[in-house]
């Protein structure tokens, strides 16, 4: 196999991120390119970096040109032609959010699997419909071309069943109301990073914080997935940027039979109005919160520090001790201000923070003397989706694996 290019699409309602990796006769991979196009339906935009993140295409469209993912997937595929004209299009592995409870690792997609996705569309109904739109795209355009669909969910399923159940009557889990758990391609990257950066934890009991715009926690045994934040869906856990996090159920029904919400108003008012943004009234960026010196965008934030804590010790308590904590994704990595205020409250669990190598954003961010140690390790959820595209298809196992 001489070098081809494998692509990782991840769709949202109102953007396309898009990676481009090189795959040699070694099934190694390179990043060759990252895309998005923002604004899709409203101001469509267009800008991709190079392996070095420097600017290659900036550029503005009209709305009419870019109405839905199916335009935006036409519209990435016209630069992508033109970039790598010489390099064929291997295979394109997709982001899908909801993998249900069948499946529990990538798979290639064909009919079949299409149909089933579909079906879980309500399970994720913000997310799933933009994801399947983006793999019809693609099919329409180069149905000759191999297609992955990587699932956010499958990681988490080898939770134990205790710790995926909700005390309901036992007909509304066997119909799939169930804690799913989600963030499982950045979880699994994470485990698939700690034997390499950090050997002494690897195979002992961690809990990793992908803190971002979405966030969530996830506990960790020997690699596994044994419990994690976010529930049902991507609202429980921790608050997030415009999610609240665990919500008392009693809240939703006050709301829907004081307050007169319908379905439409709470999930406008659960995905798009609350966390950081709701709290704050200001924005759901943490950056912006930081520099604020308004008393409710730092409320935002003590409230996003202790709800962050108050889970890393729901987590310790499942694990039984814990043997290592890990930060990742945009806050994770990027805010030390954050991490500080997180591992001061963290002090009972023996961890001694080294300011200067948080400061510089780790690796390791925990004094040689903490009982506990910190590391910051970035995430990458596009490789891995990579890697995972690029296995199924040179090894020819493009079965379904159900459980």
């Amino acid at each position: 196999m001489s070098s081809r290019i494998v692509l990782v699409v991840n769709a949202g309602s109102s953007s396309l991120k898009f990676s481009v990796f090189r795959a040699d006769d070694a099934a190694t991979l390179q990043l060759a390119a990252r895309g998005q196009i923002d604004g899709i339906g409203t101001r469509p935009r267009l800008r991709v970096t190079d392996a070095t993140g420097s600017v290659v295409v900036e550029r503005d469209f009209a709305v009419a040109e870019v109405r839905g993912v199916k335009d935006a997937i036409r519209l990435a595929g016209a630069w992508l032609h033109e970039r790598f004209q010489h390099e064929p299009l291997l295979a394109v592995g997709h982001r899908v959010v909801h993998g249900g409870a069948q499946f529990s690792h990538p798979l290639l997609i064909d009919a079949e699997v299409f149909a089933a996705l579909e079906q879980l569309i309500p399970l994720a109904p913000l997310h799933q419909p933009h994801n399947l739109a983006a793999i019809r795209a693609v099919r329409e355009a180069q149905p000759q071309v191999p297609q992955v669909a990587c699932f956010d969910t499958a990681f988490h399923r080898t939770h134990p069943q205790i710790a995926d159940l909700y005390a309901l009557p036992w007909e509304y889990y066997e119909s799939g109301v169930r804690h799913y758990g989600f963030h499982g391609l950045s979880y699994e990257y994470i485990a698939a990073m700690l034997p390499q950066v950090a050997p002494g934890i690897s195979d002992g009991r961690v809990i990793v914080a992908h803190l971002g715009s979405g966030a969530s926690l996830c506990a960790l045994r020997a690699g596994k997935s044994v419990d994690s934040t976010m529930g049902f869906s991507p609202l429980d856990g921790v608050p997030m940027g415009t999610r609240p996090g665990a919500l008392d159920p009693g809240v939703l029904l006050h709301l829907i039979n004081q307050r007169g919400l319908s379905g439409a108003d709470l999930e406008k008012l659960l995905y798009r109005e609350s966390g950081l943004l709701g709290l704050s009234g200001i924005s759901n960026d943490m950056r912006v919160l930081l520099e604020s010196q308004e008393p409710r965008a730092q409320l935002a934030v003590e409230y996003f520090v202790h709800y962050t804590v108050k889970q890393i010790g729901a987590l310790a308590a499942v694990l039984g001790g814990v043997d290592g904590l890990v930060f990742t994704a945009g806050i994770g990595e990027r805010s030390s201000v954050i991490r500080a205020h997180i591992l001061q409250a963290c002090a009972w669990l023996g961890v001694s923070l080294d300011t200067a190598a948080n400061a510089r954003g780790g690796p390791r961010i925990s004094t040689e003397g903490s009982a506990i140690p910190v590391w910051v390790i970035p995430t990458d959820e596009e490789l891995m989706i990579a890697r995972h595209t690029l296995l199924l298809i040179i090894s020819g196992k493009g079965g379904h694996h159900v459980d």
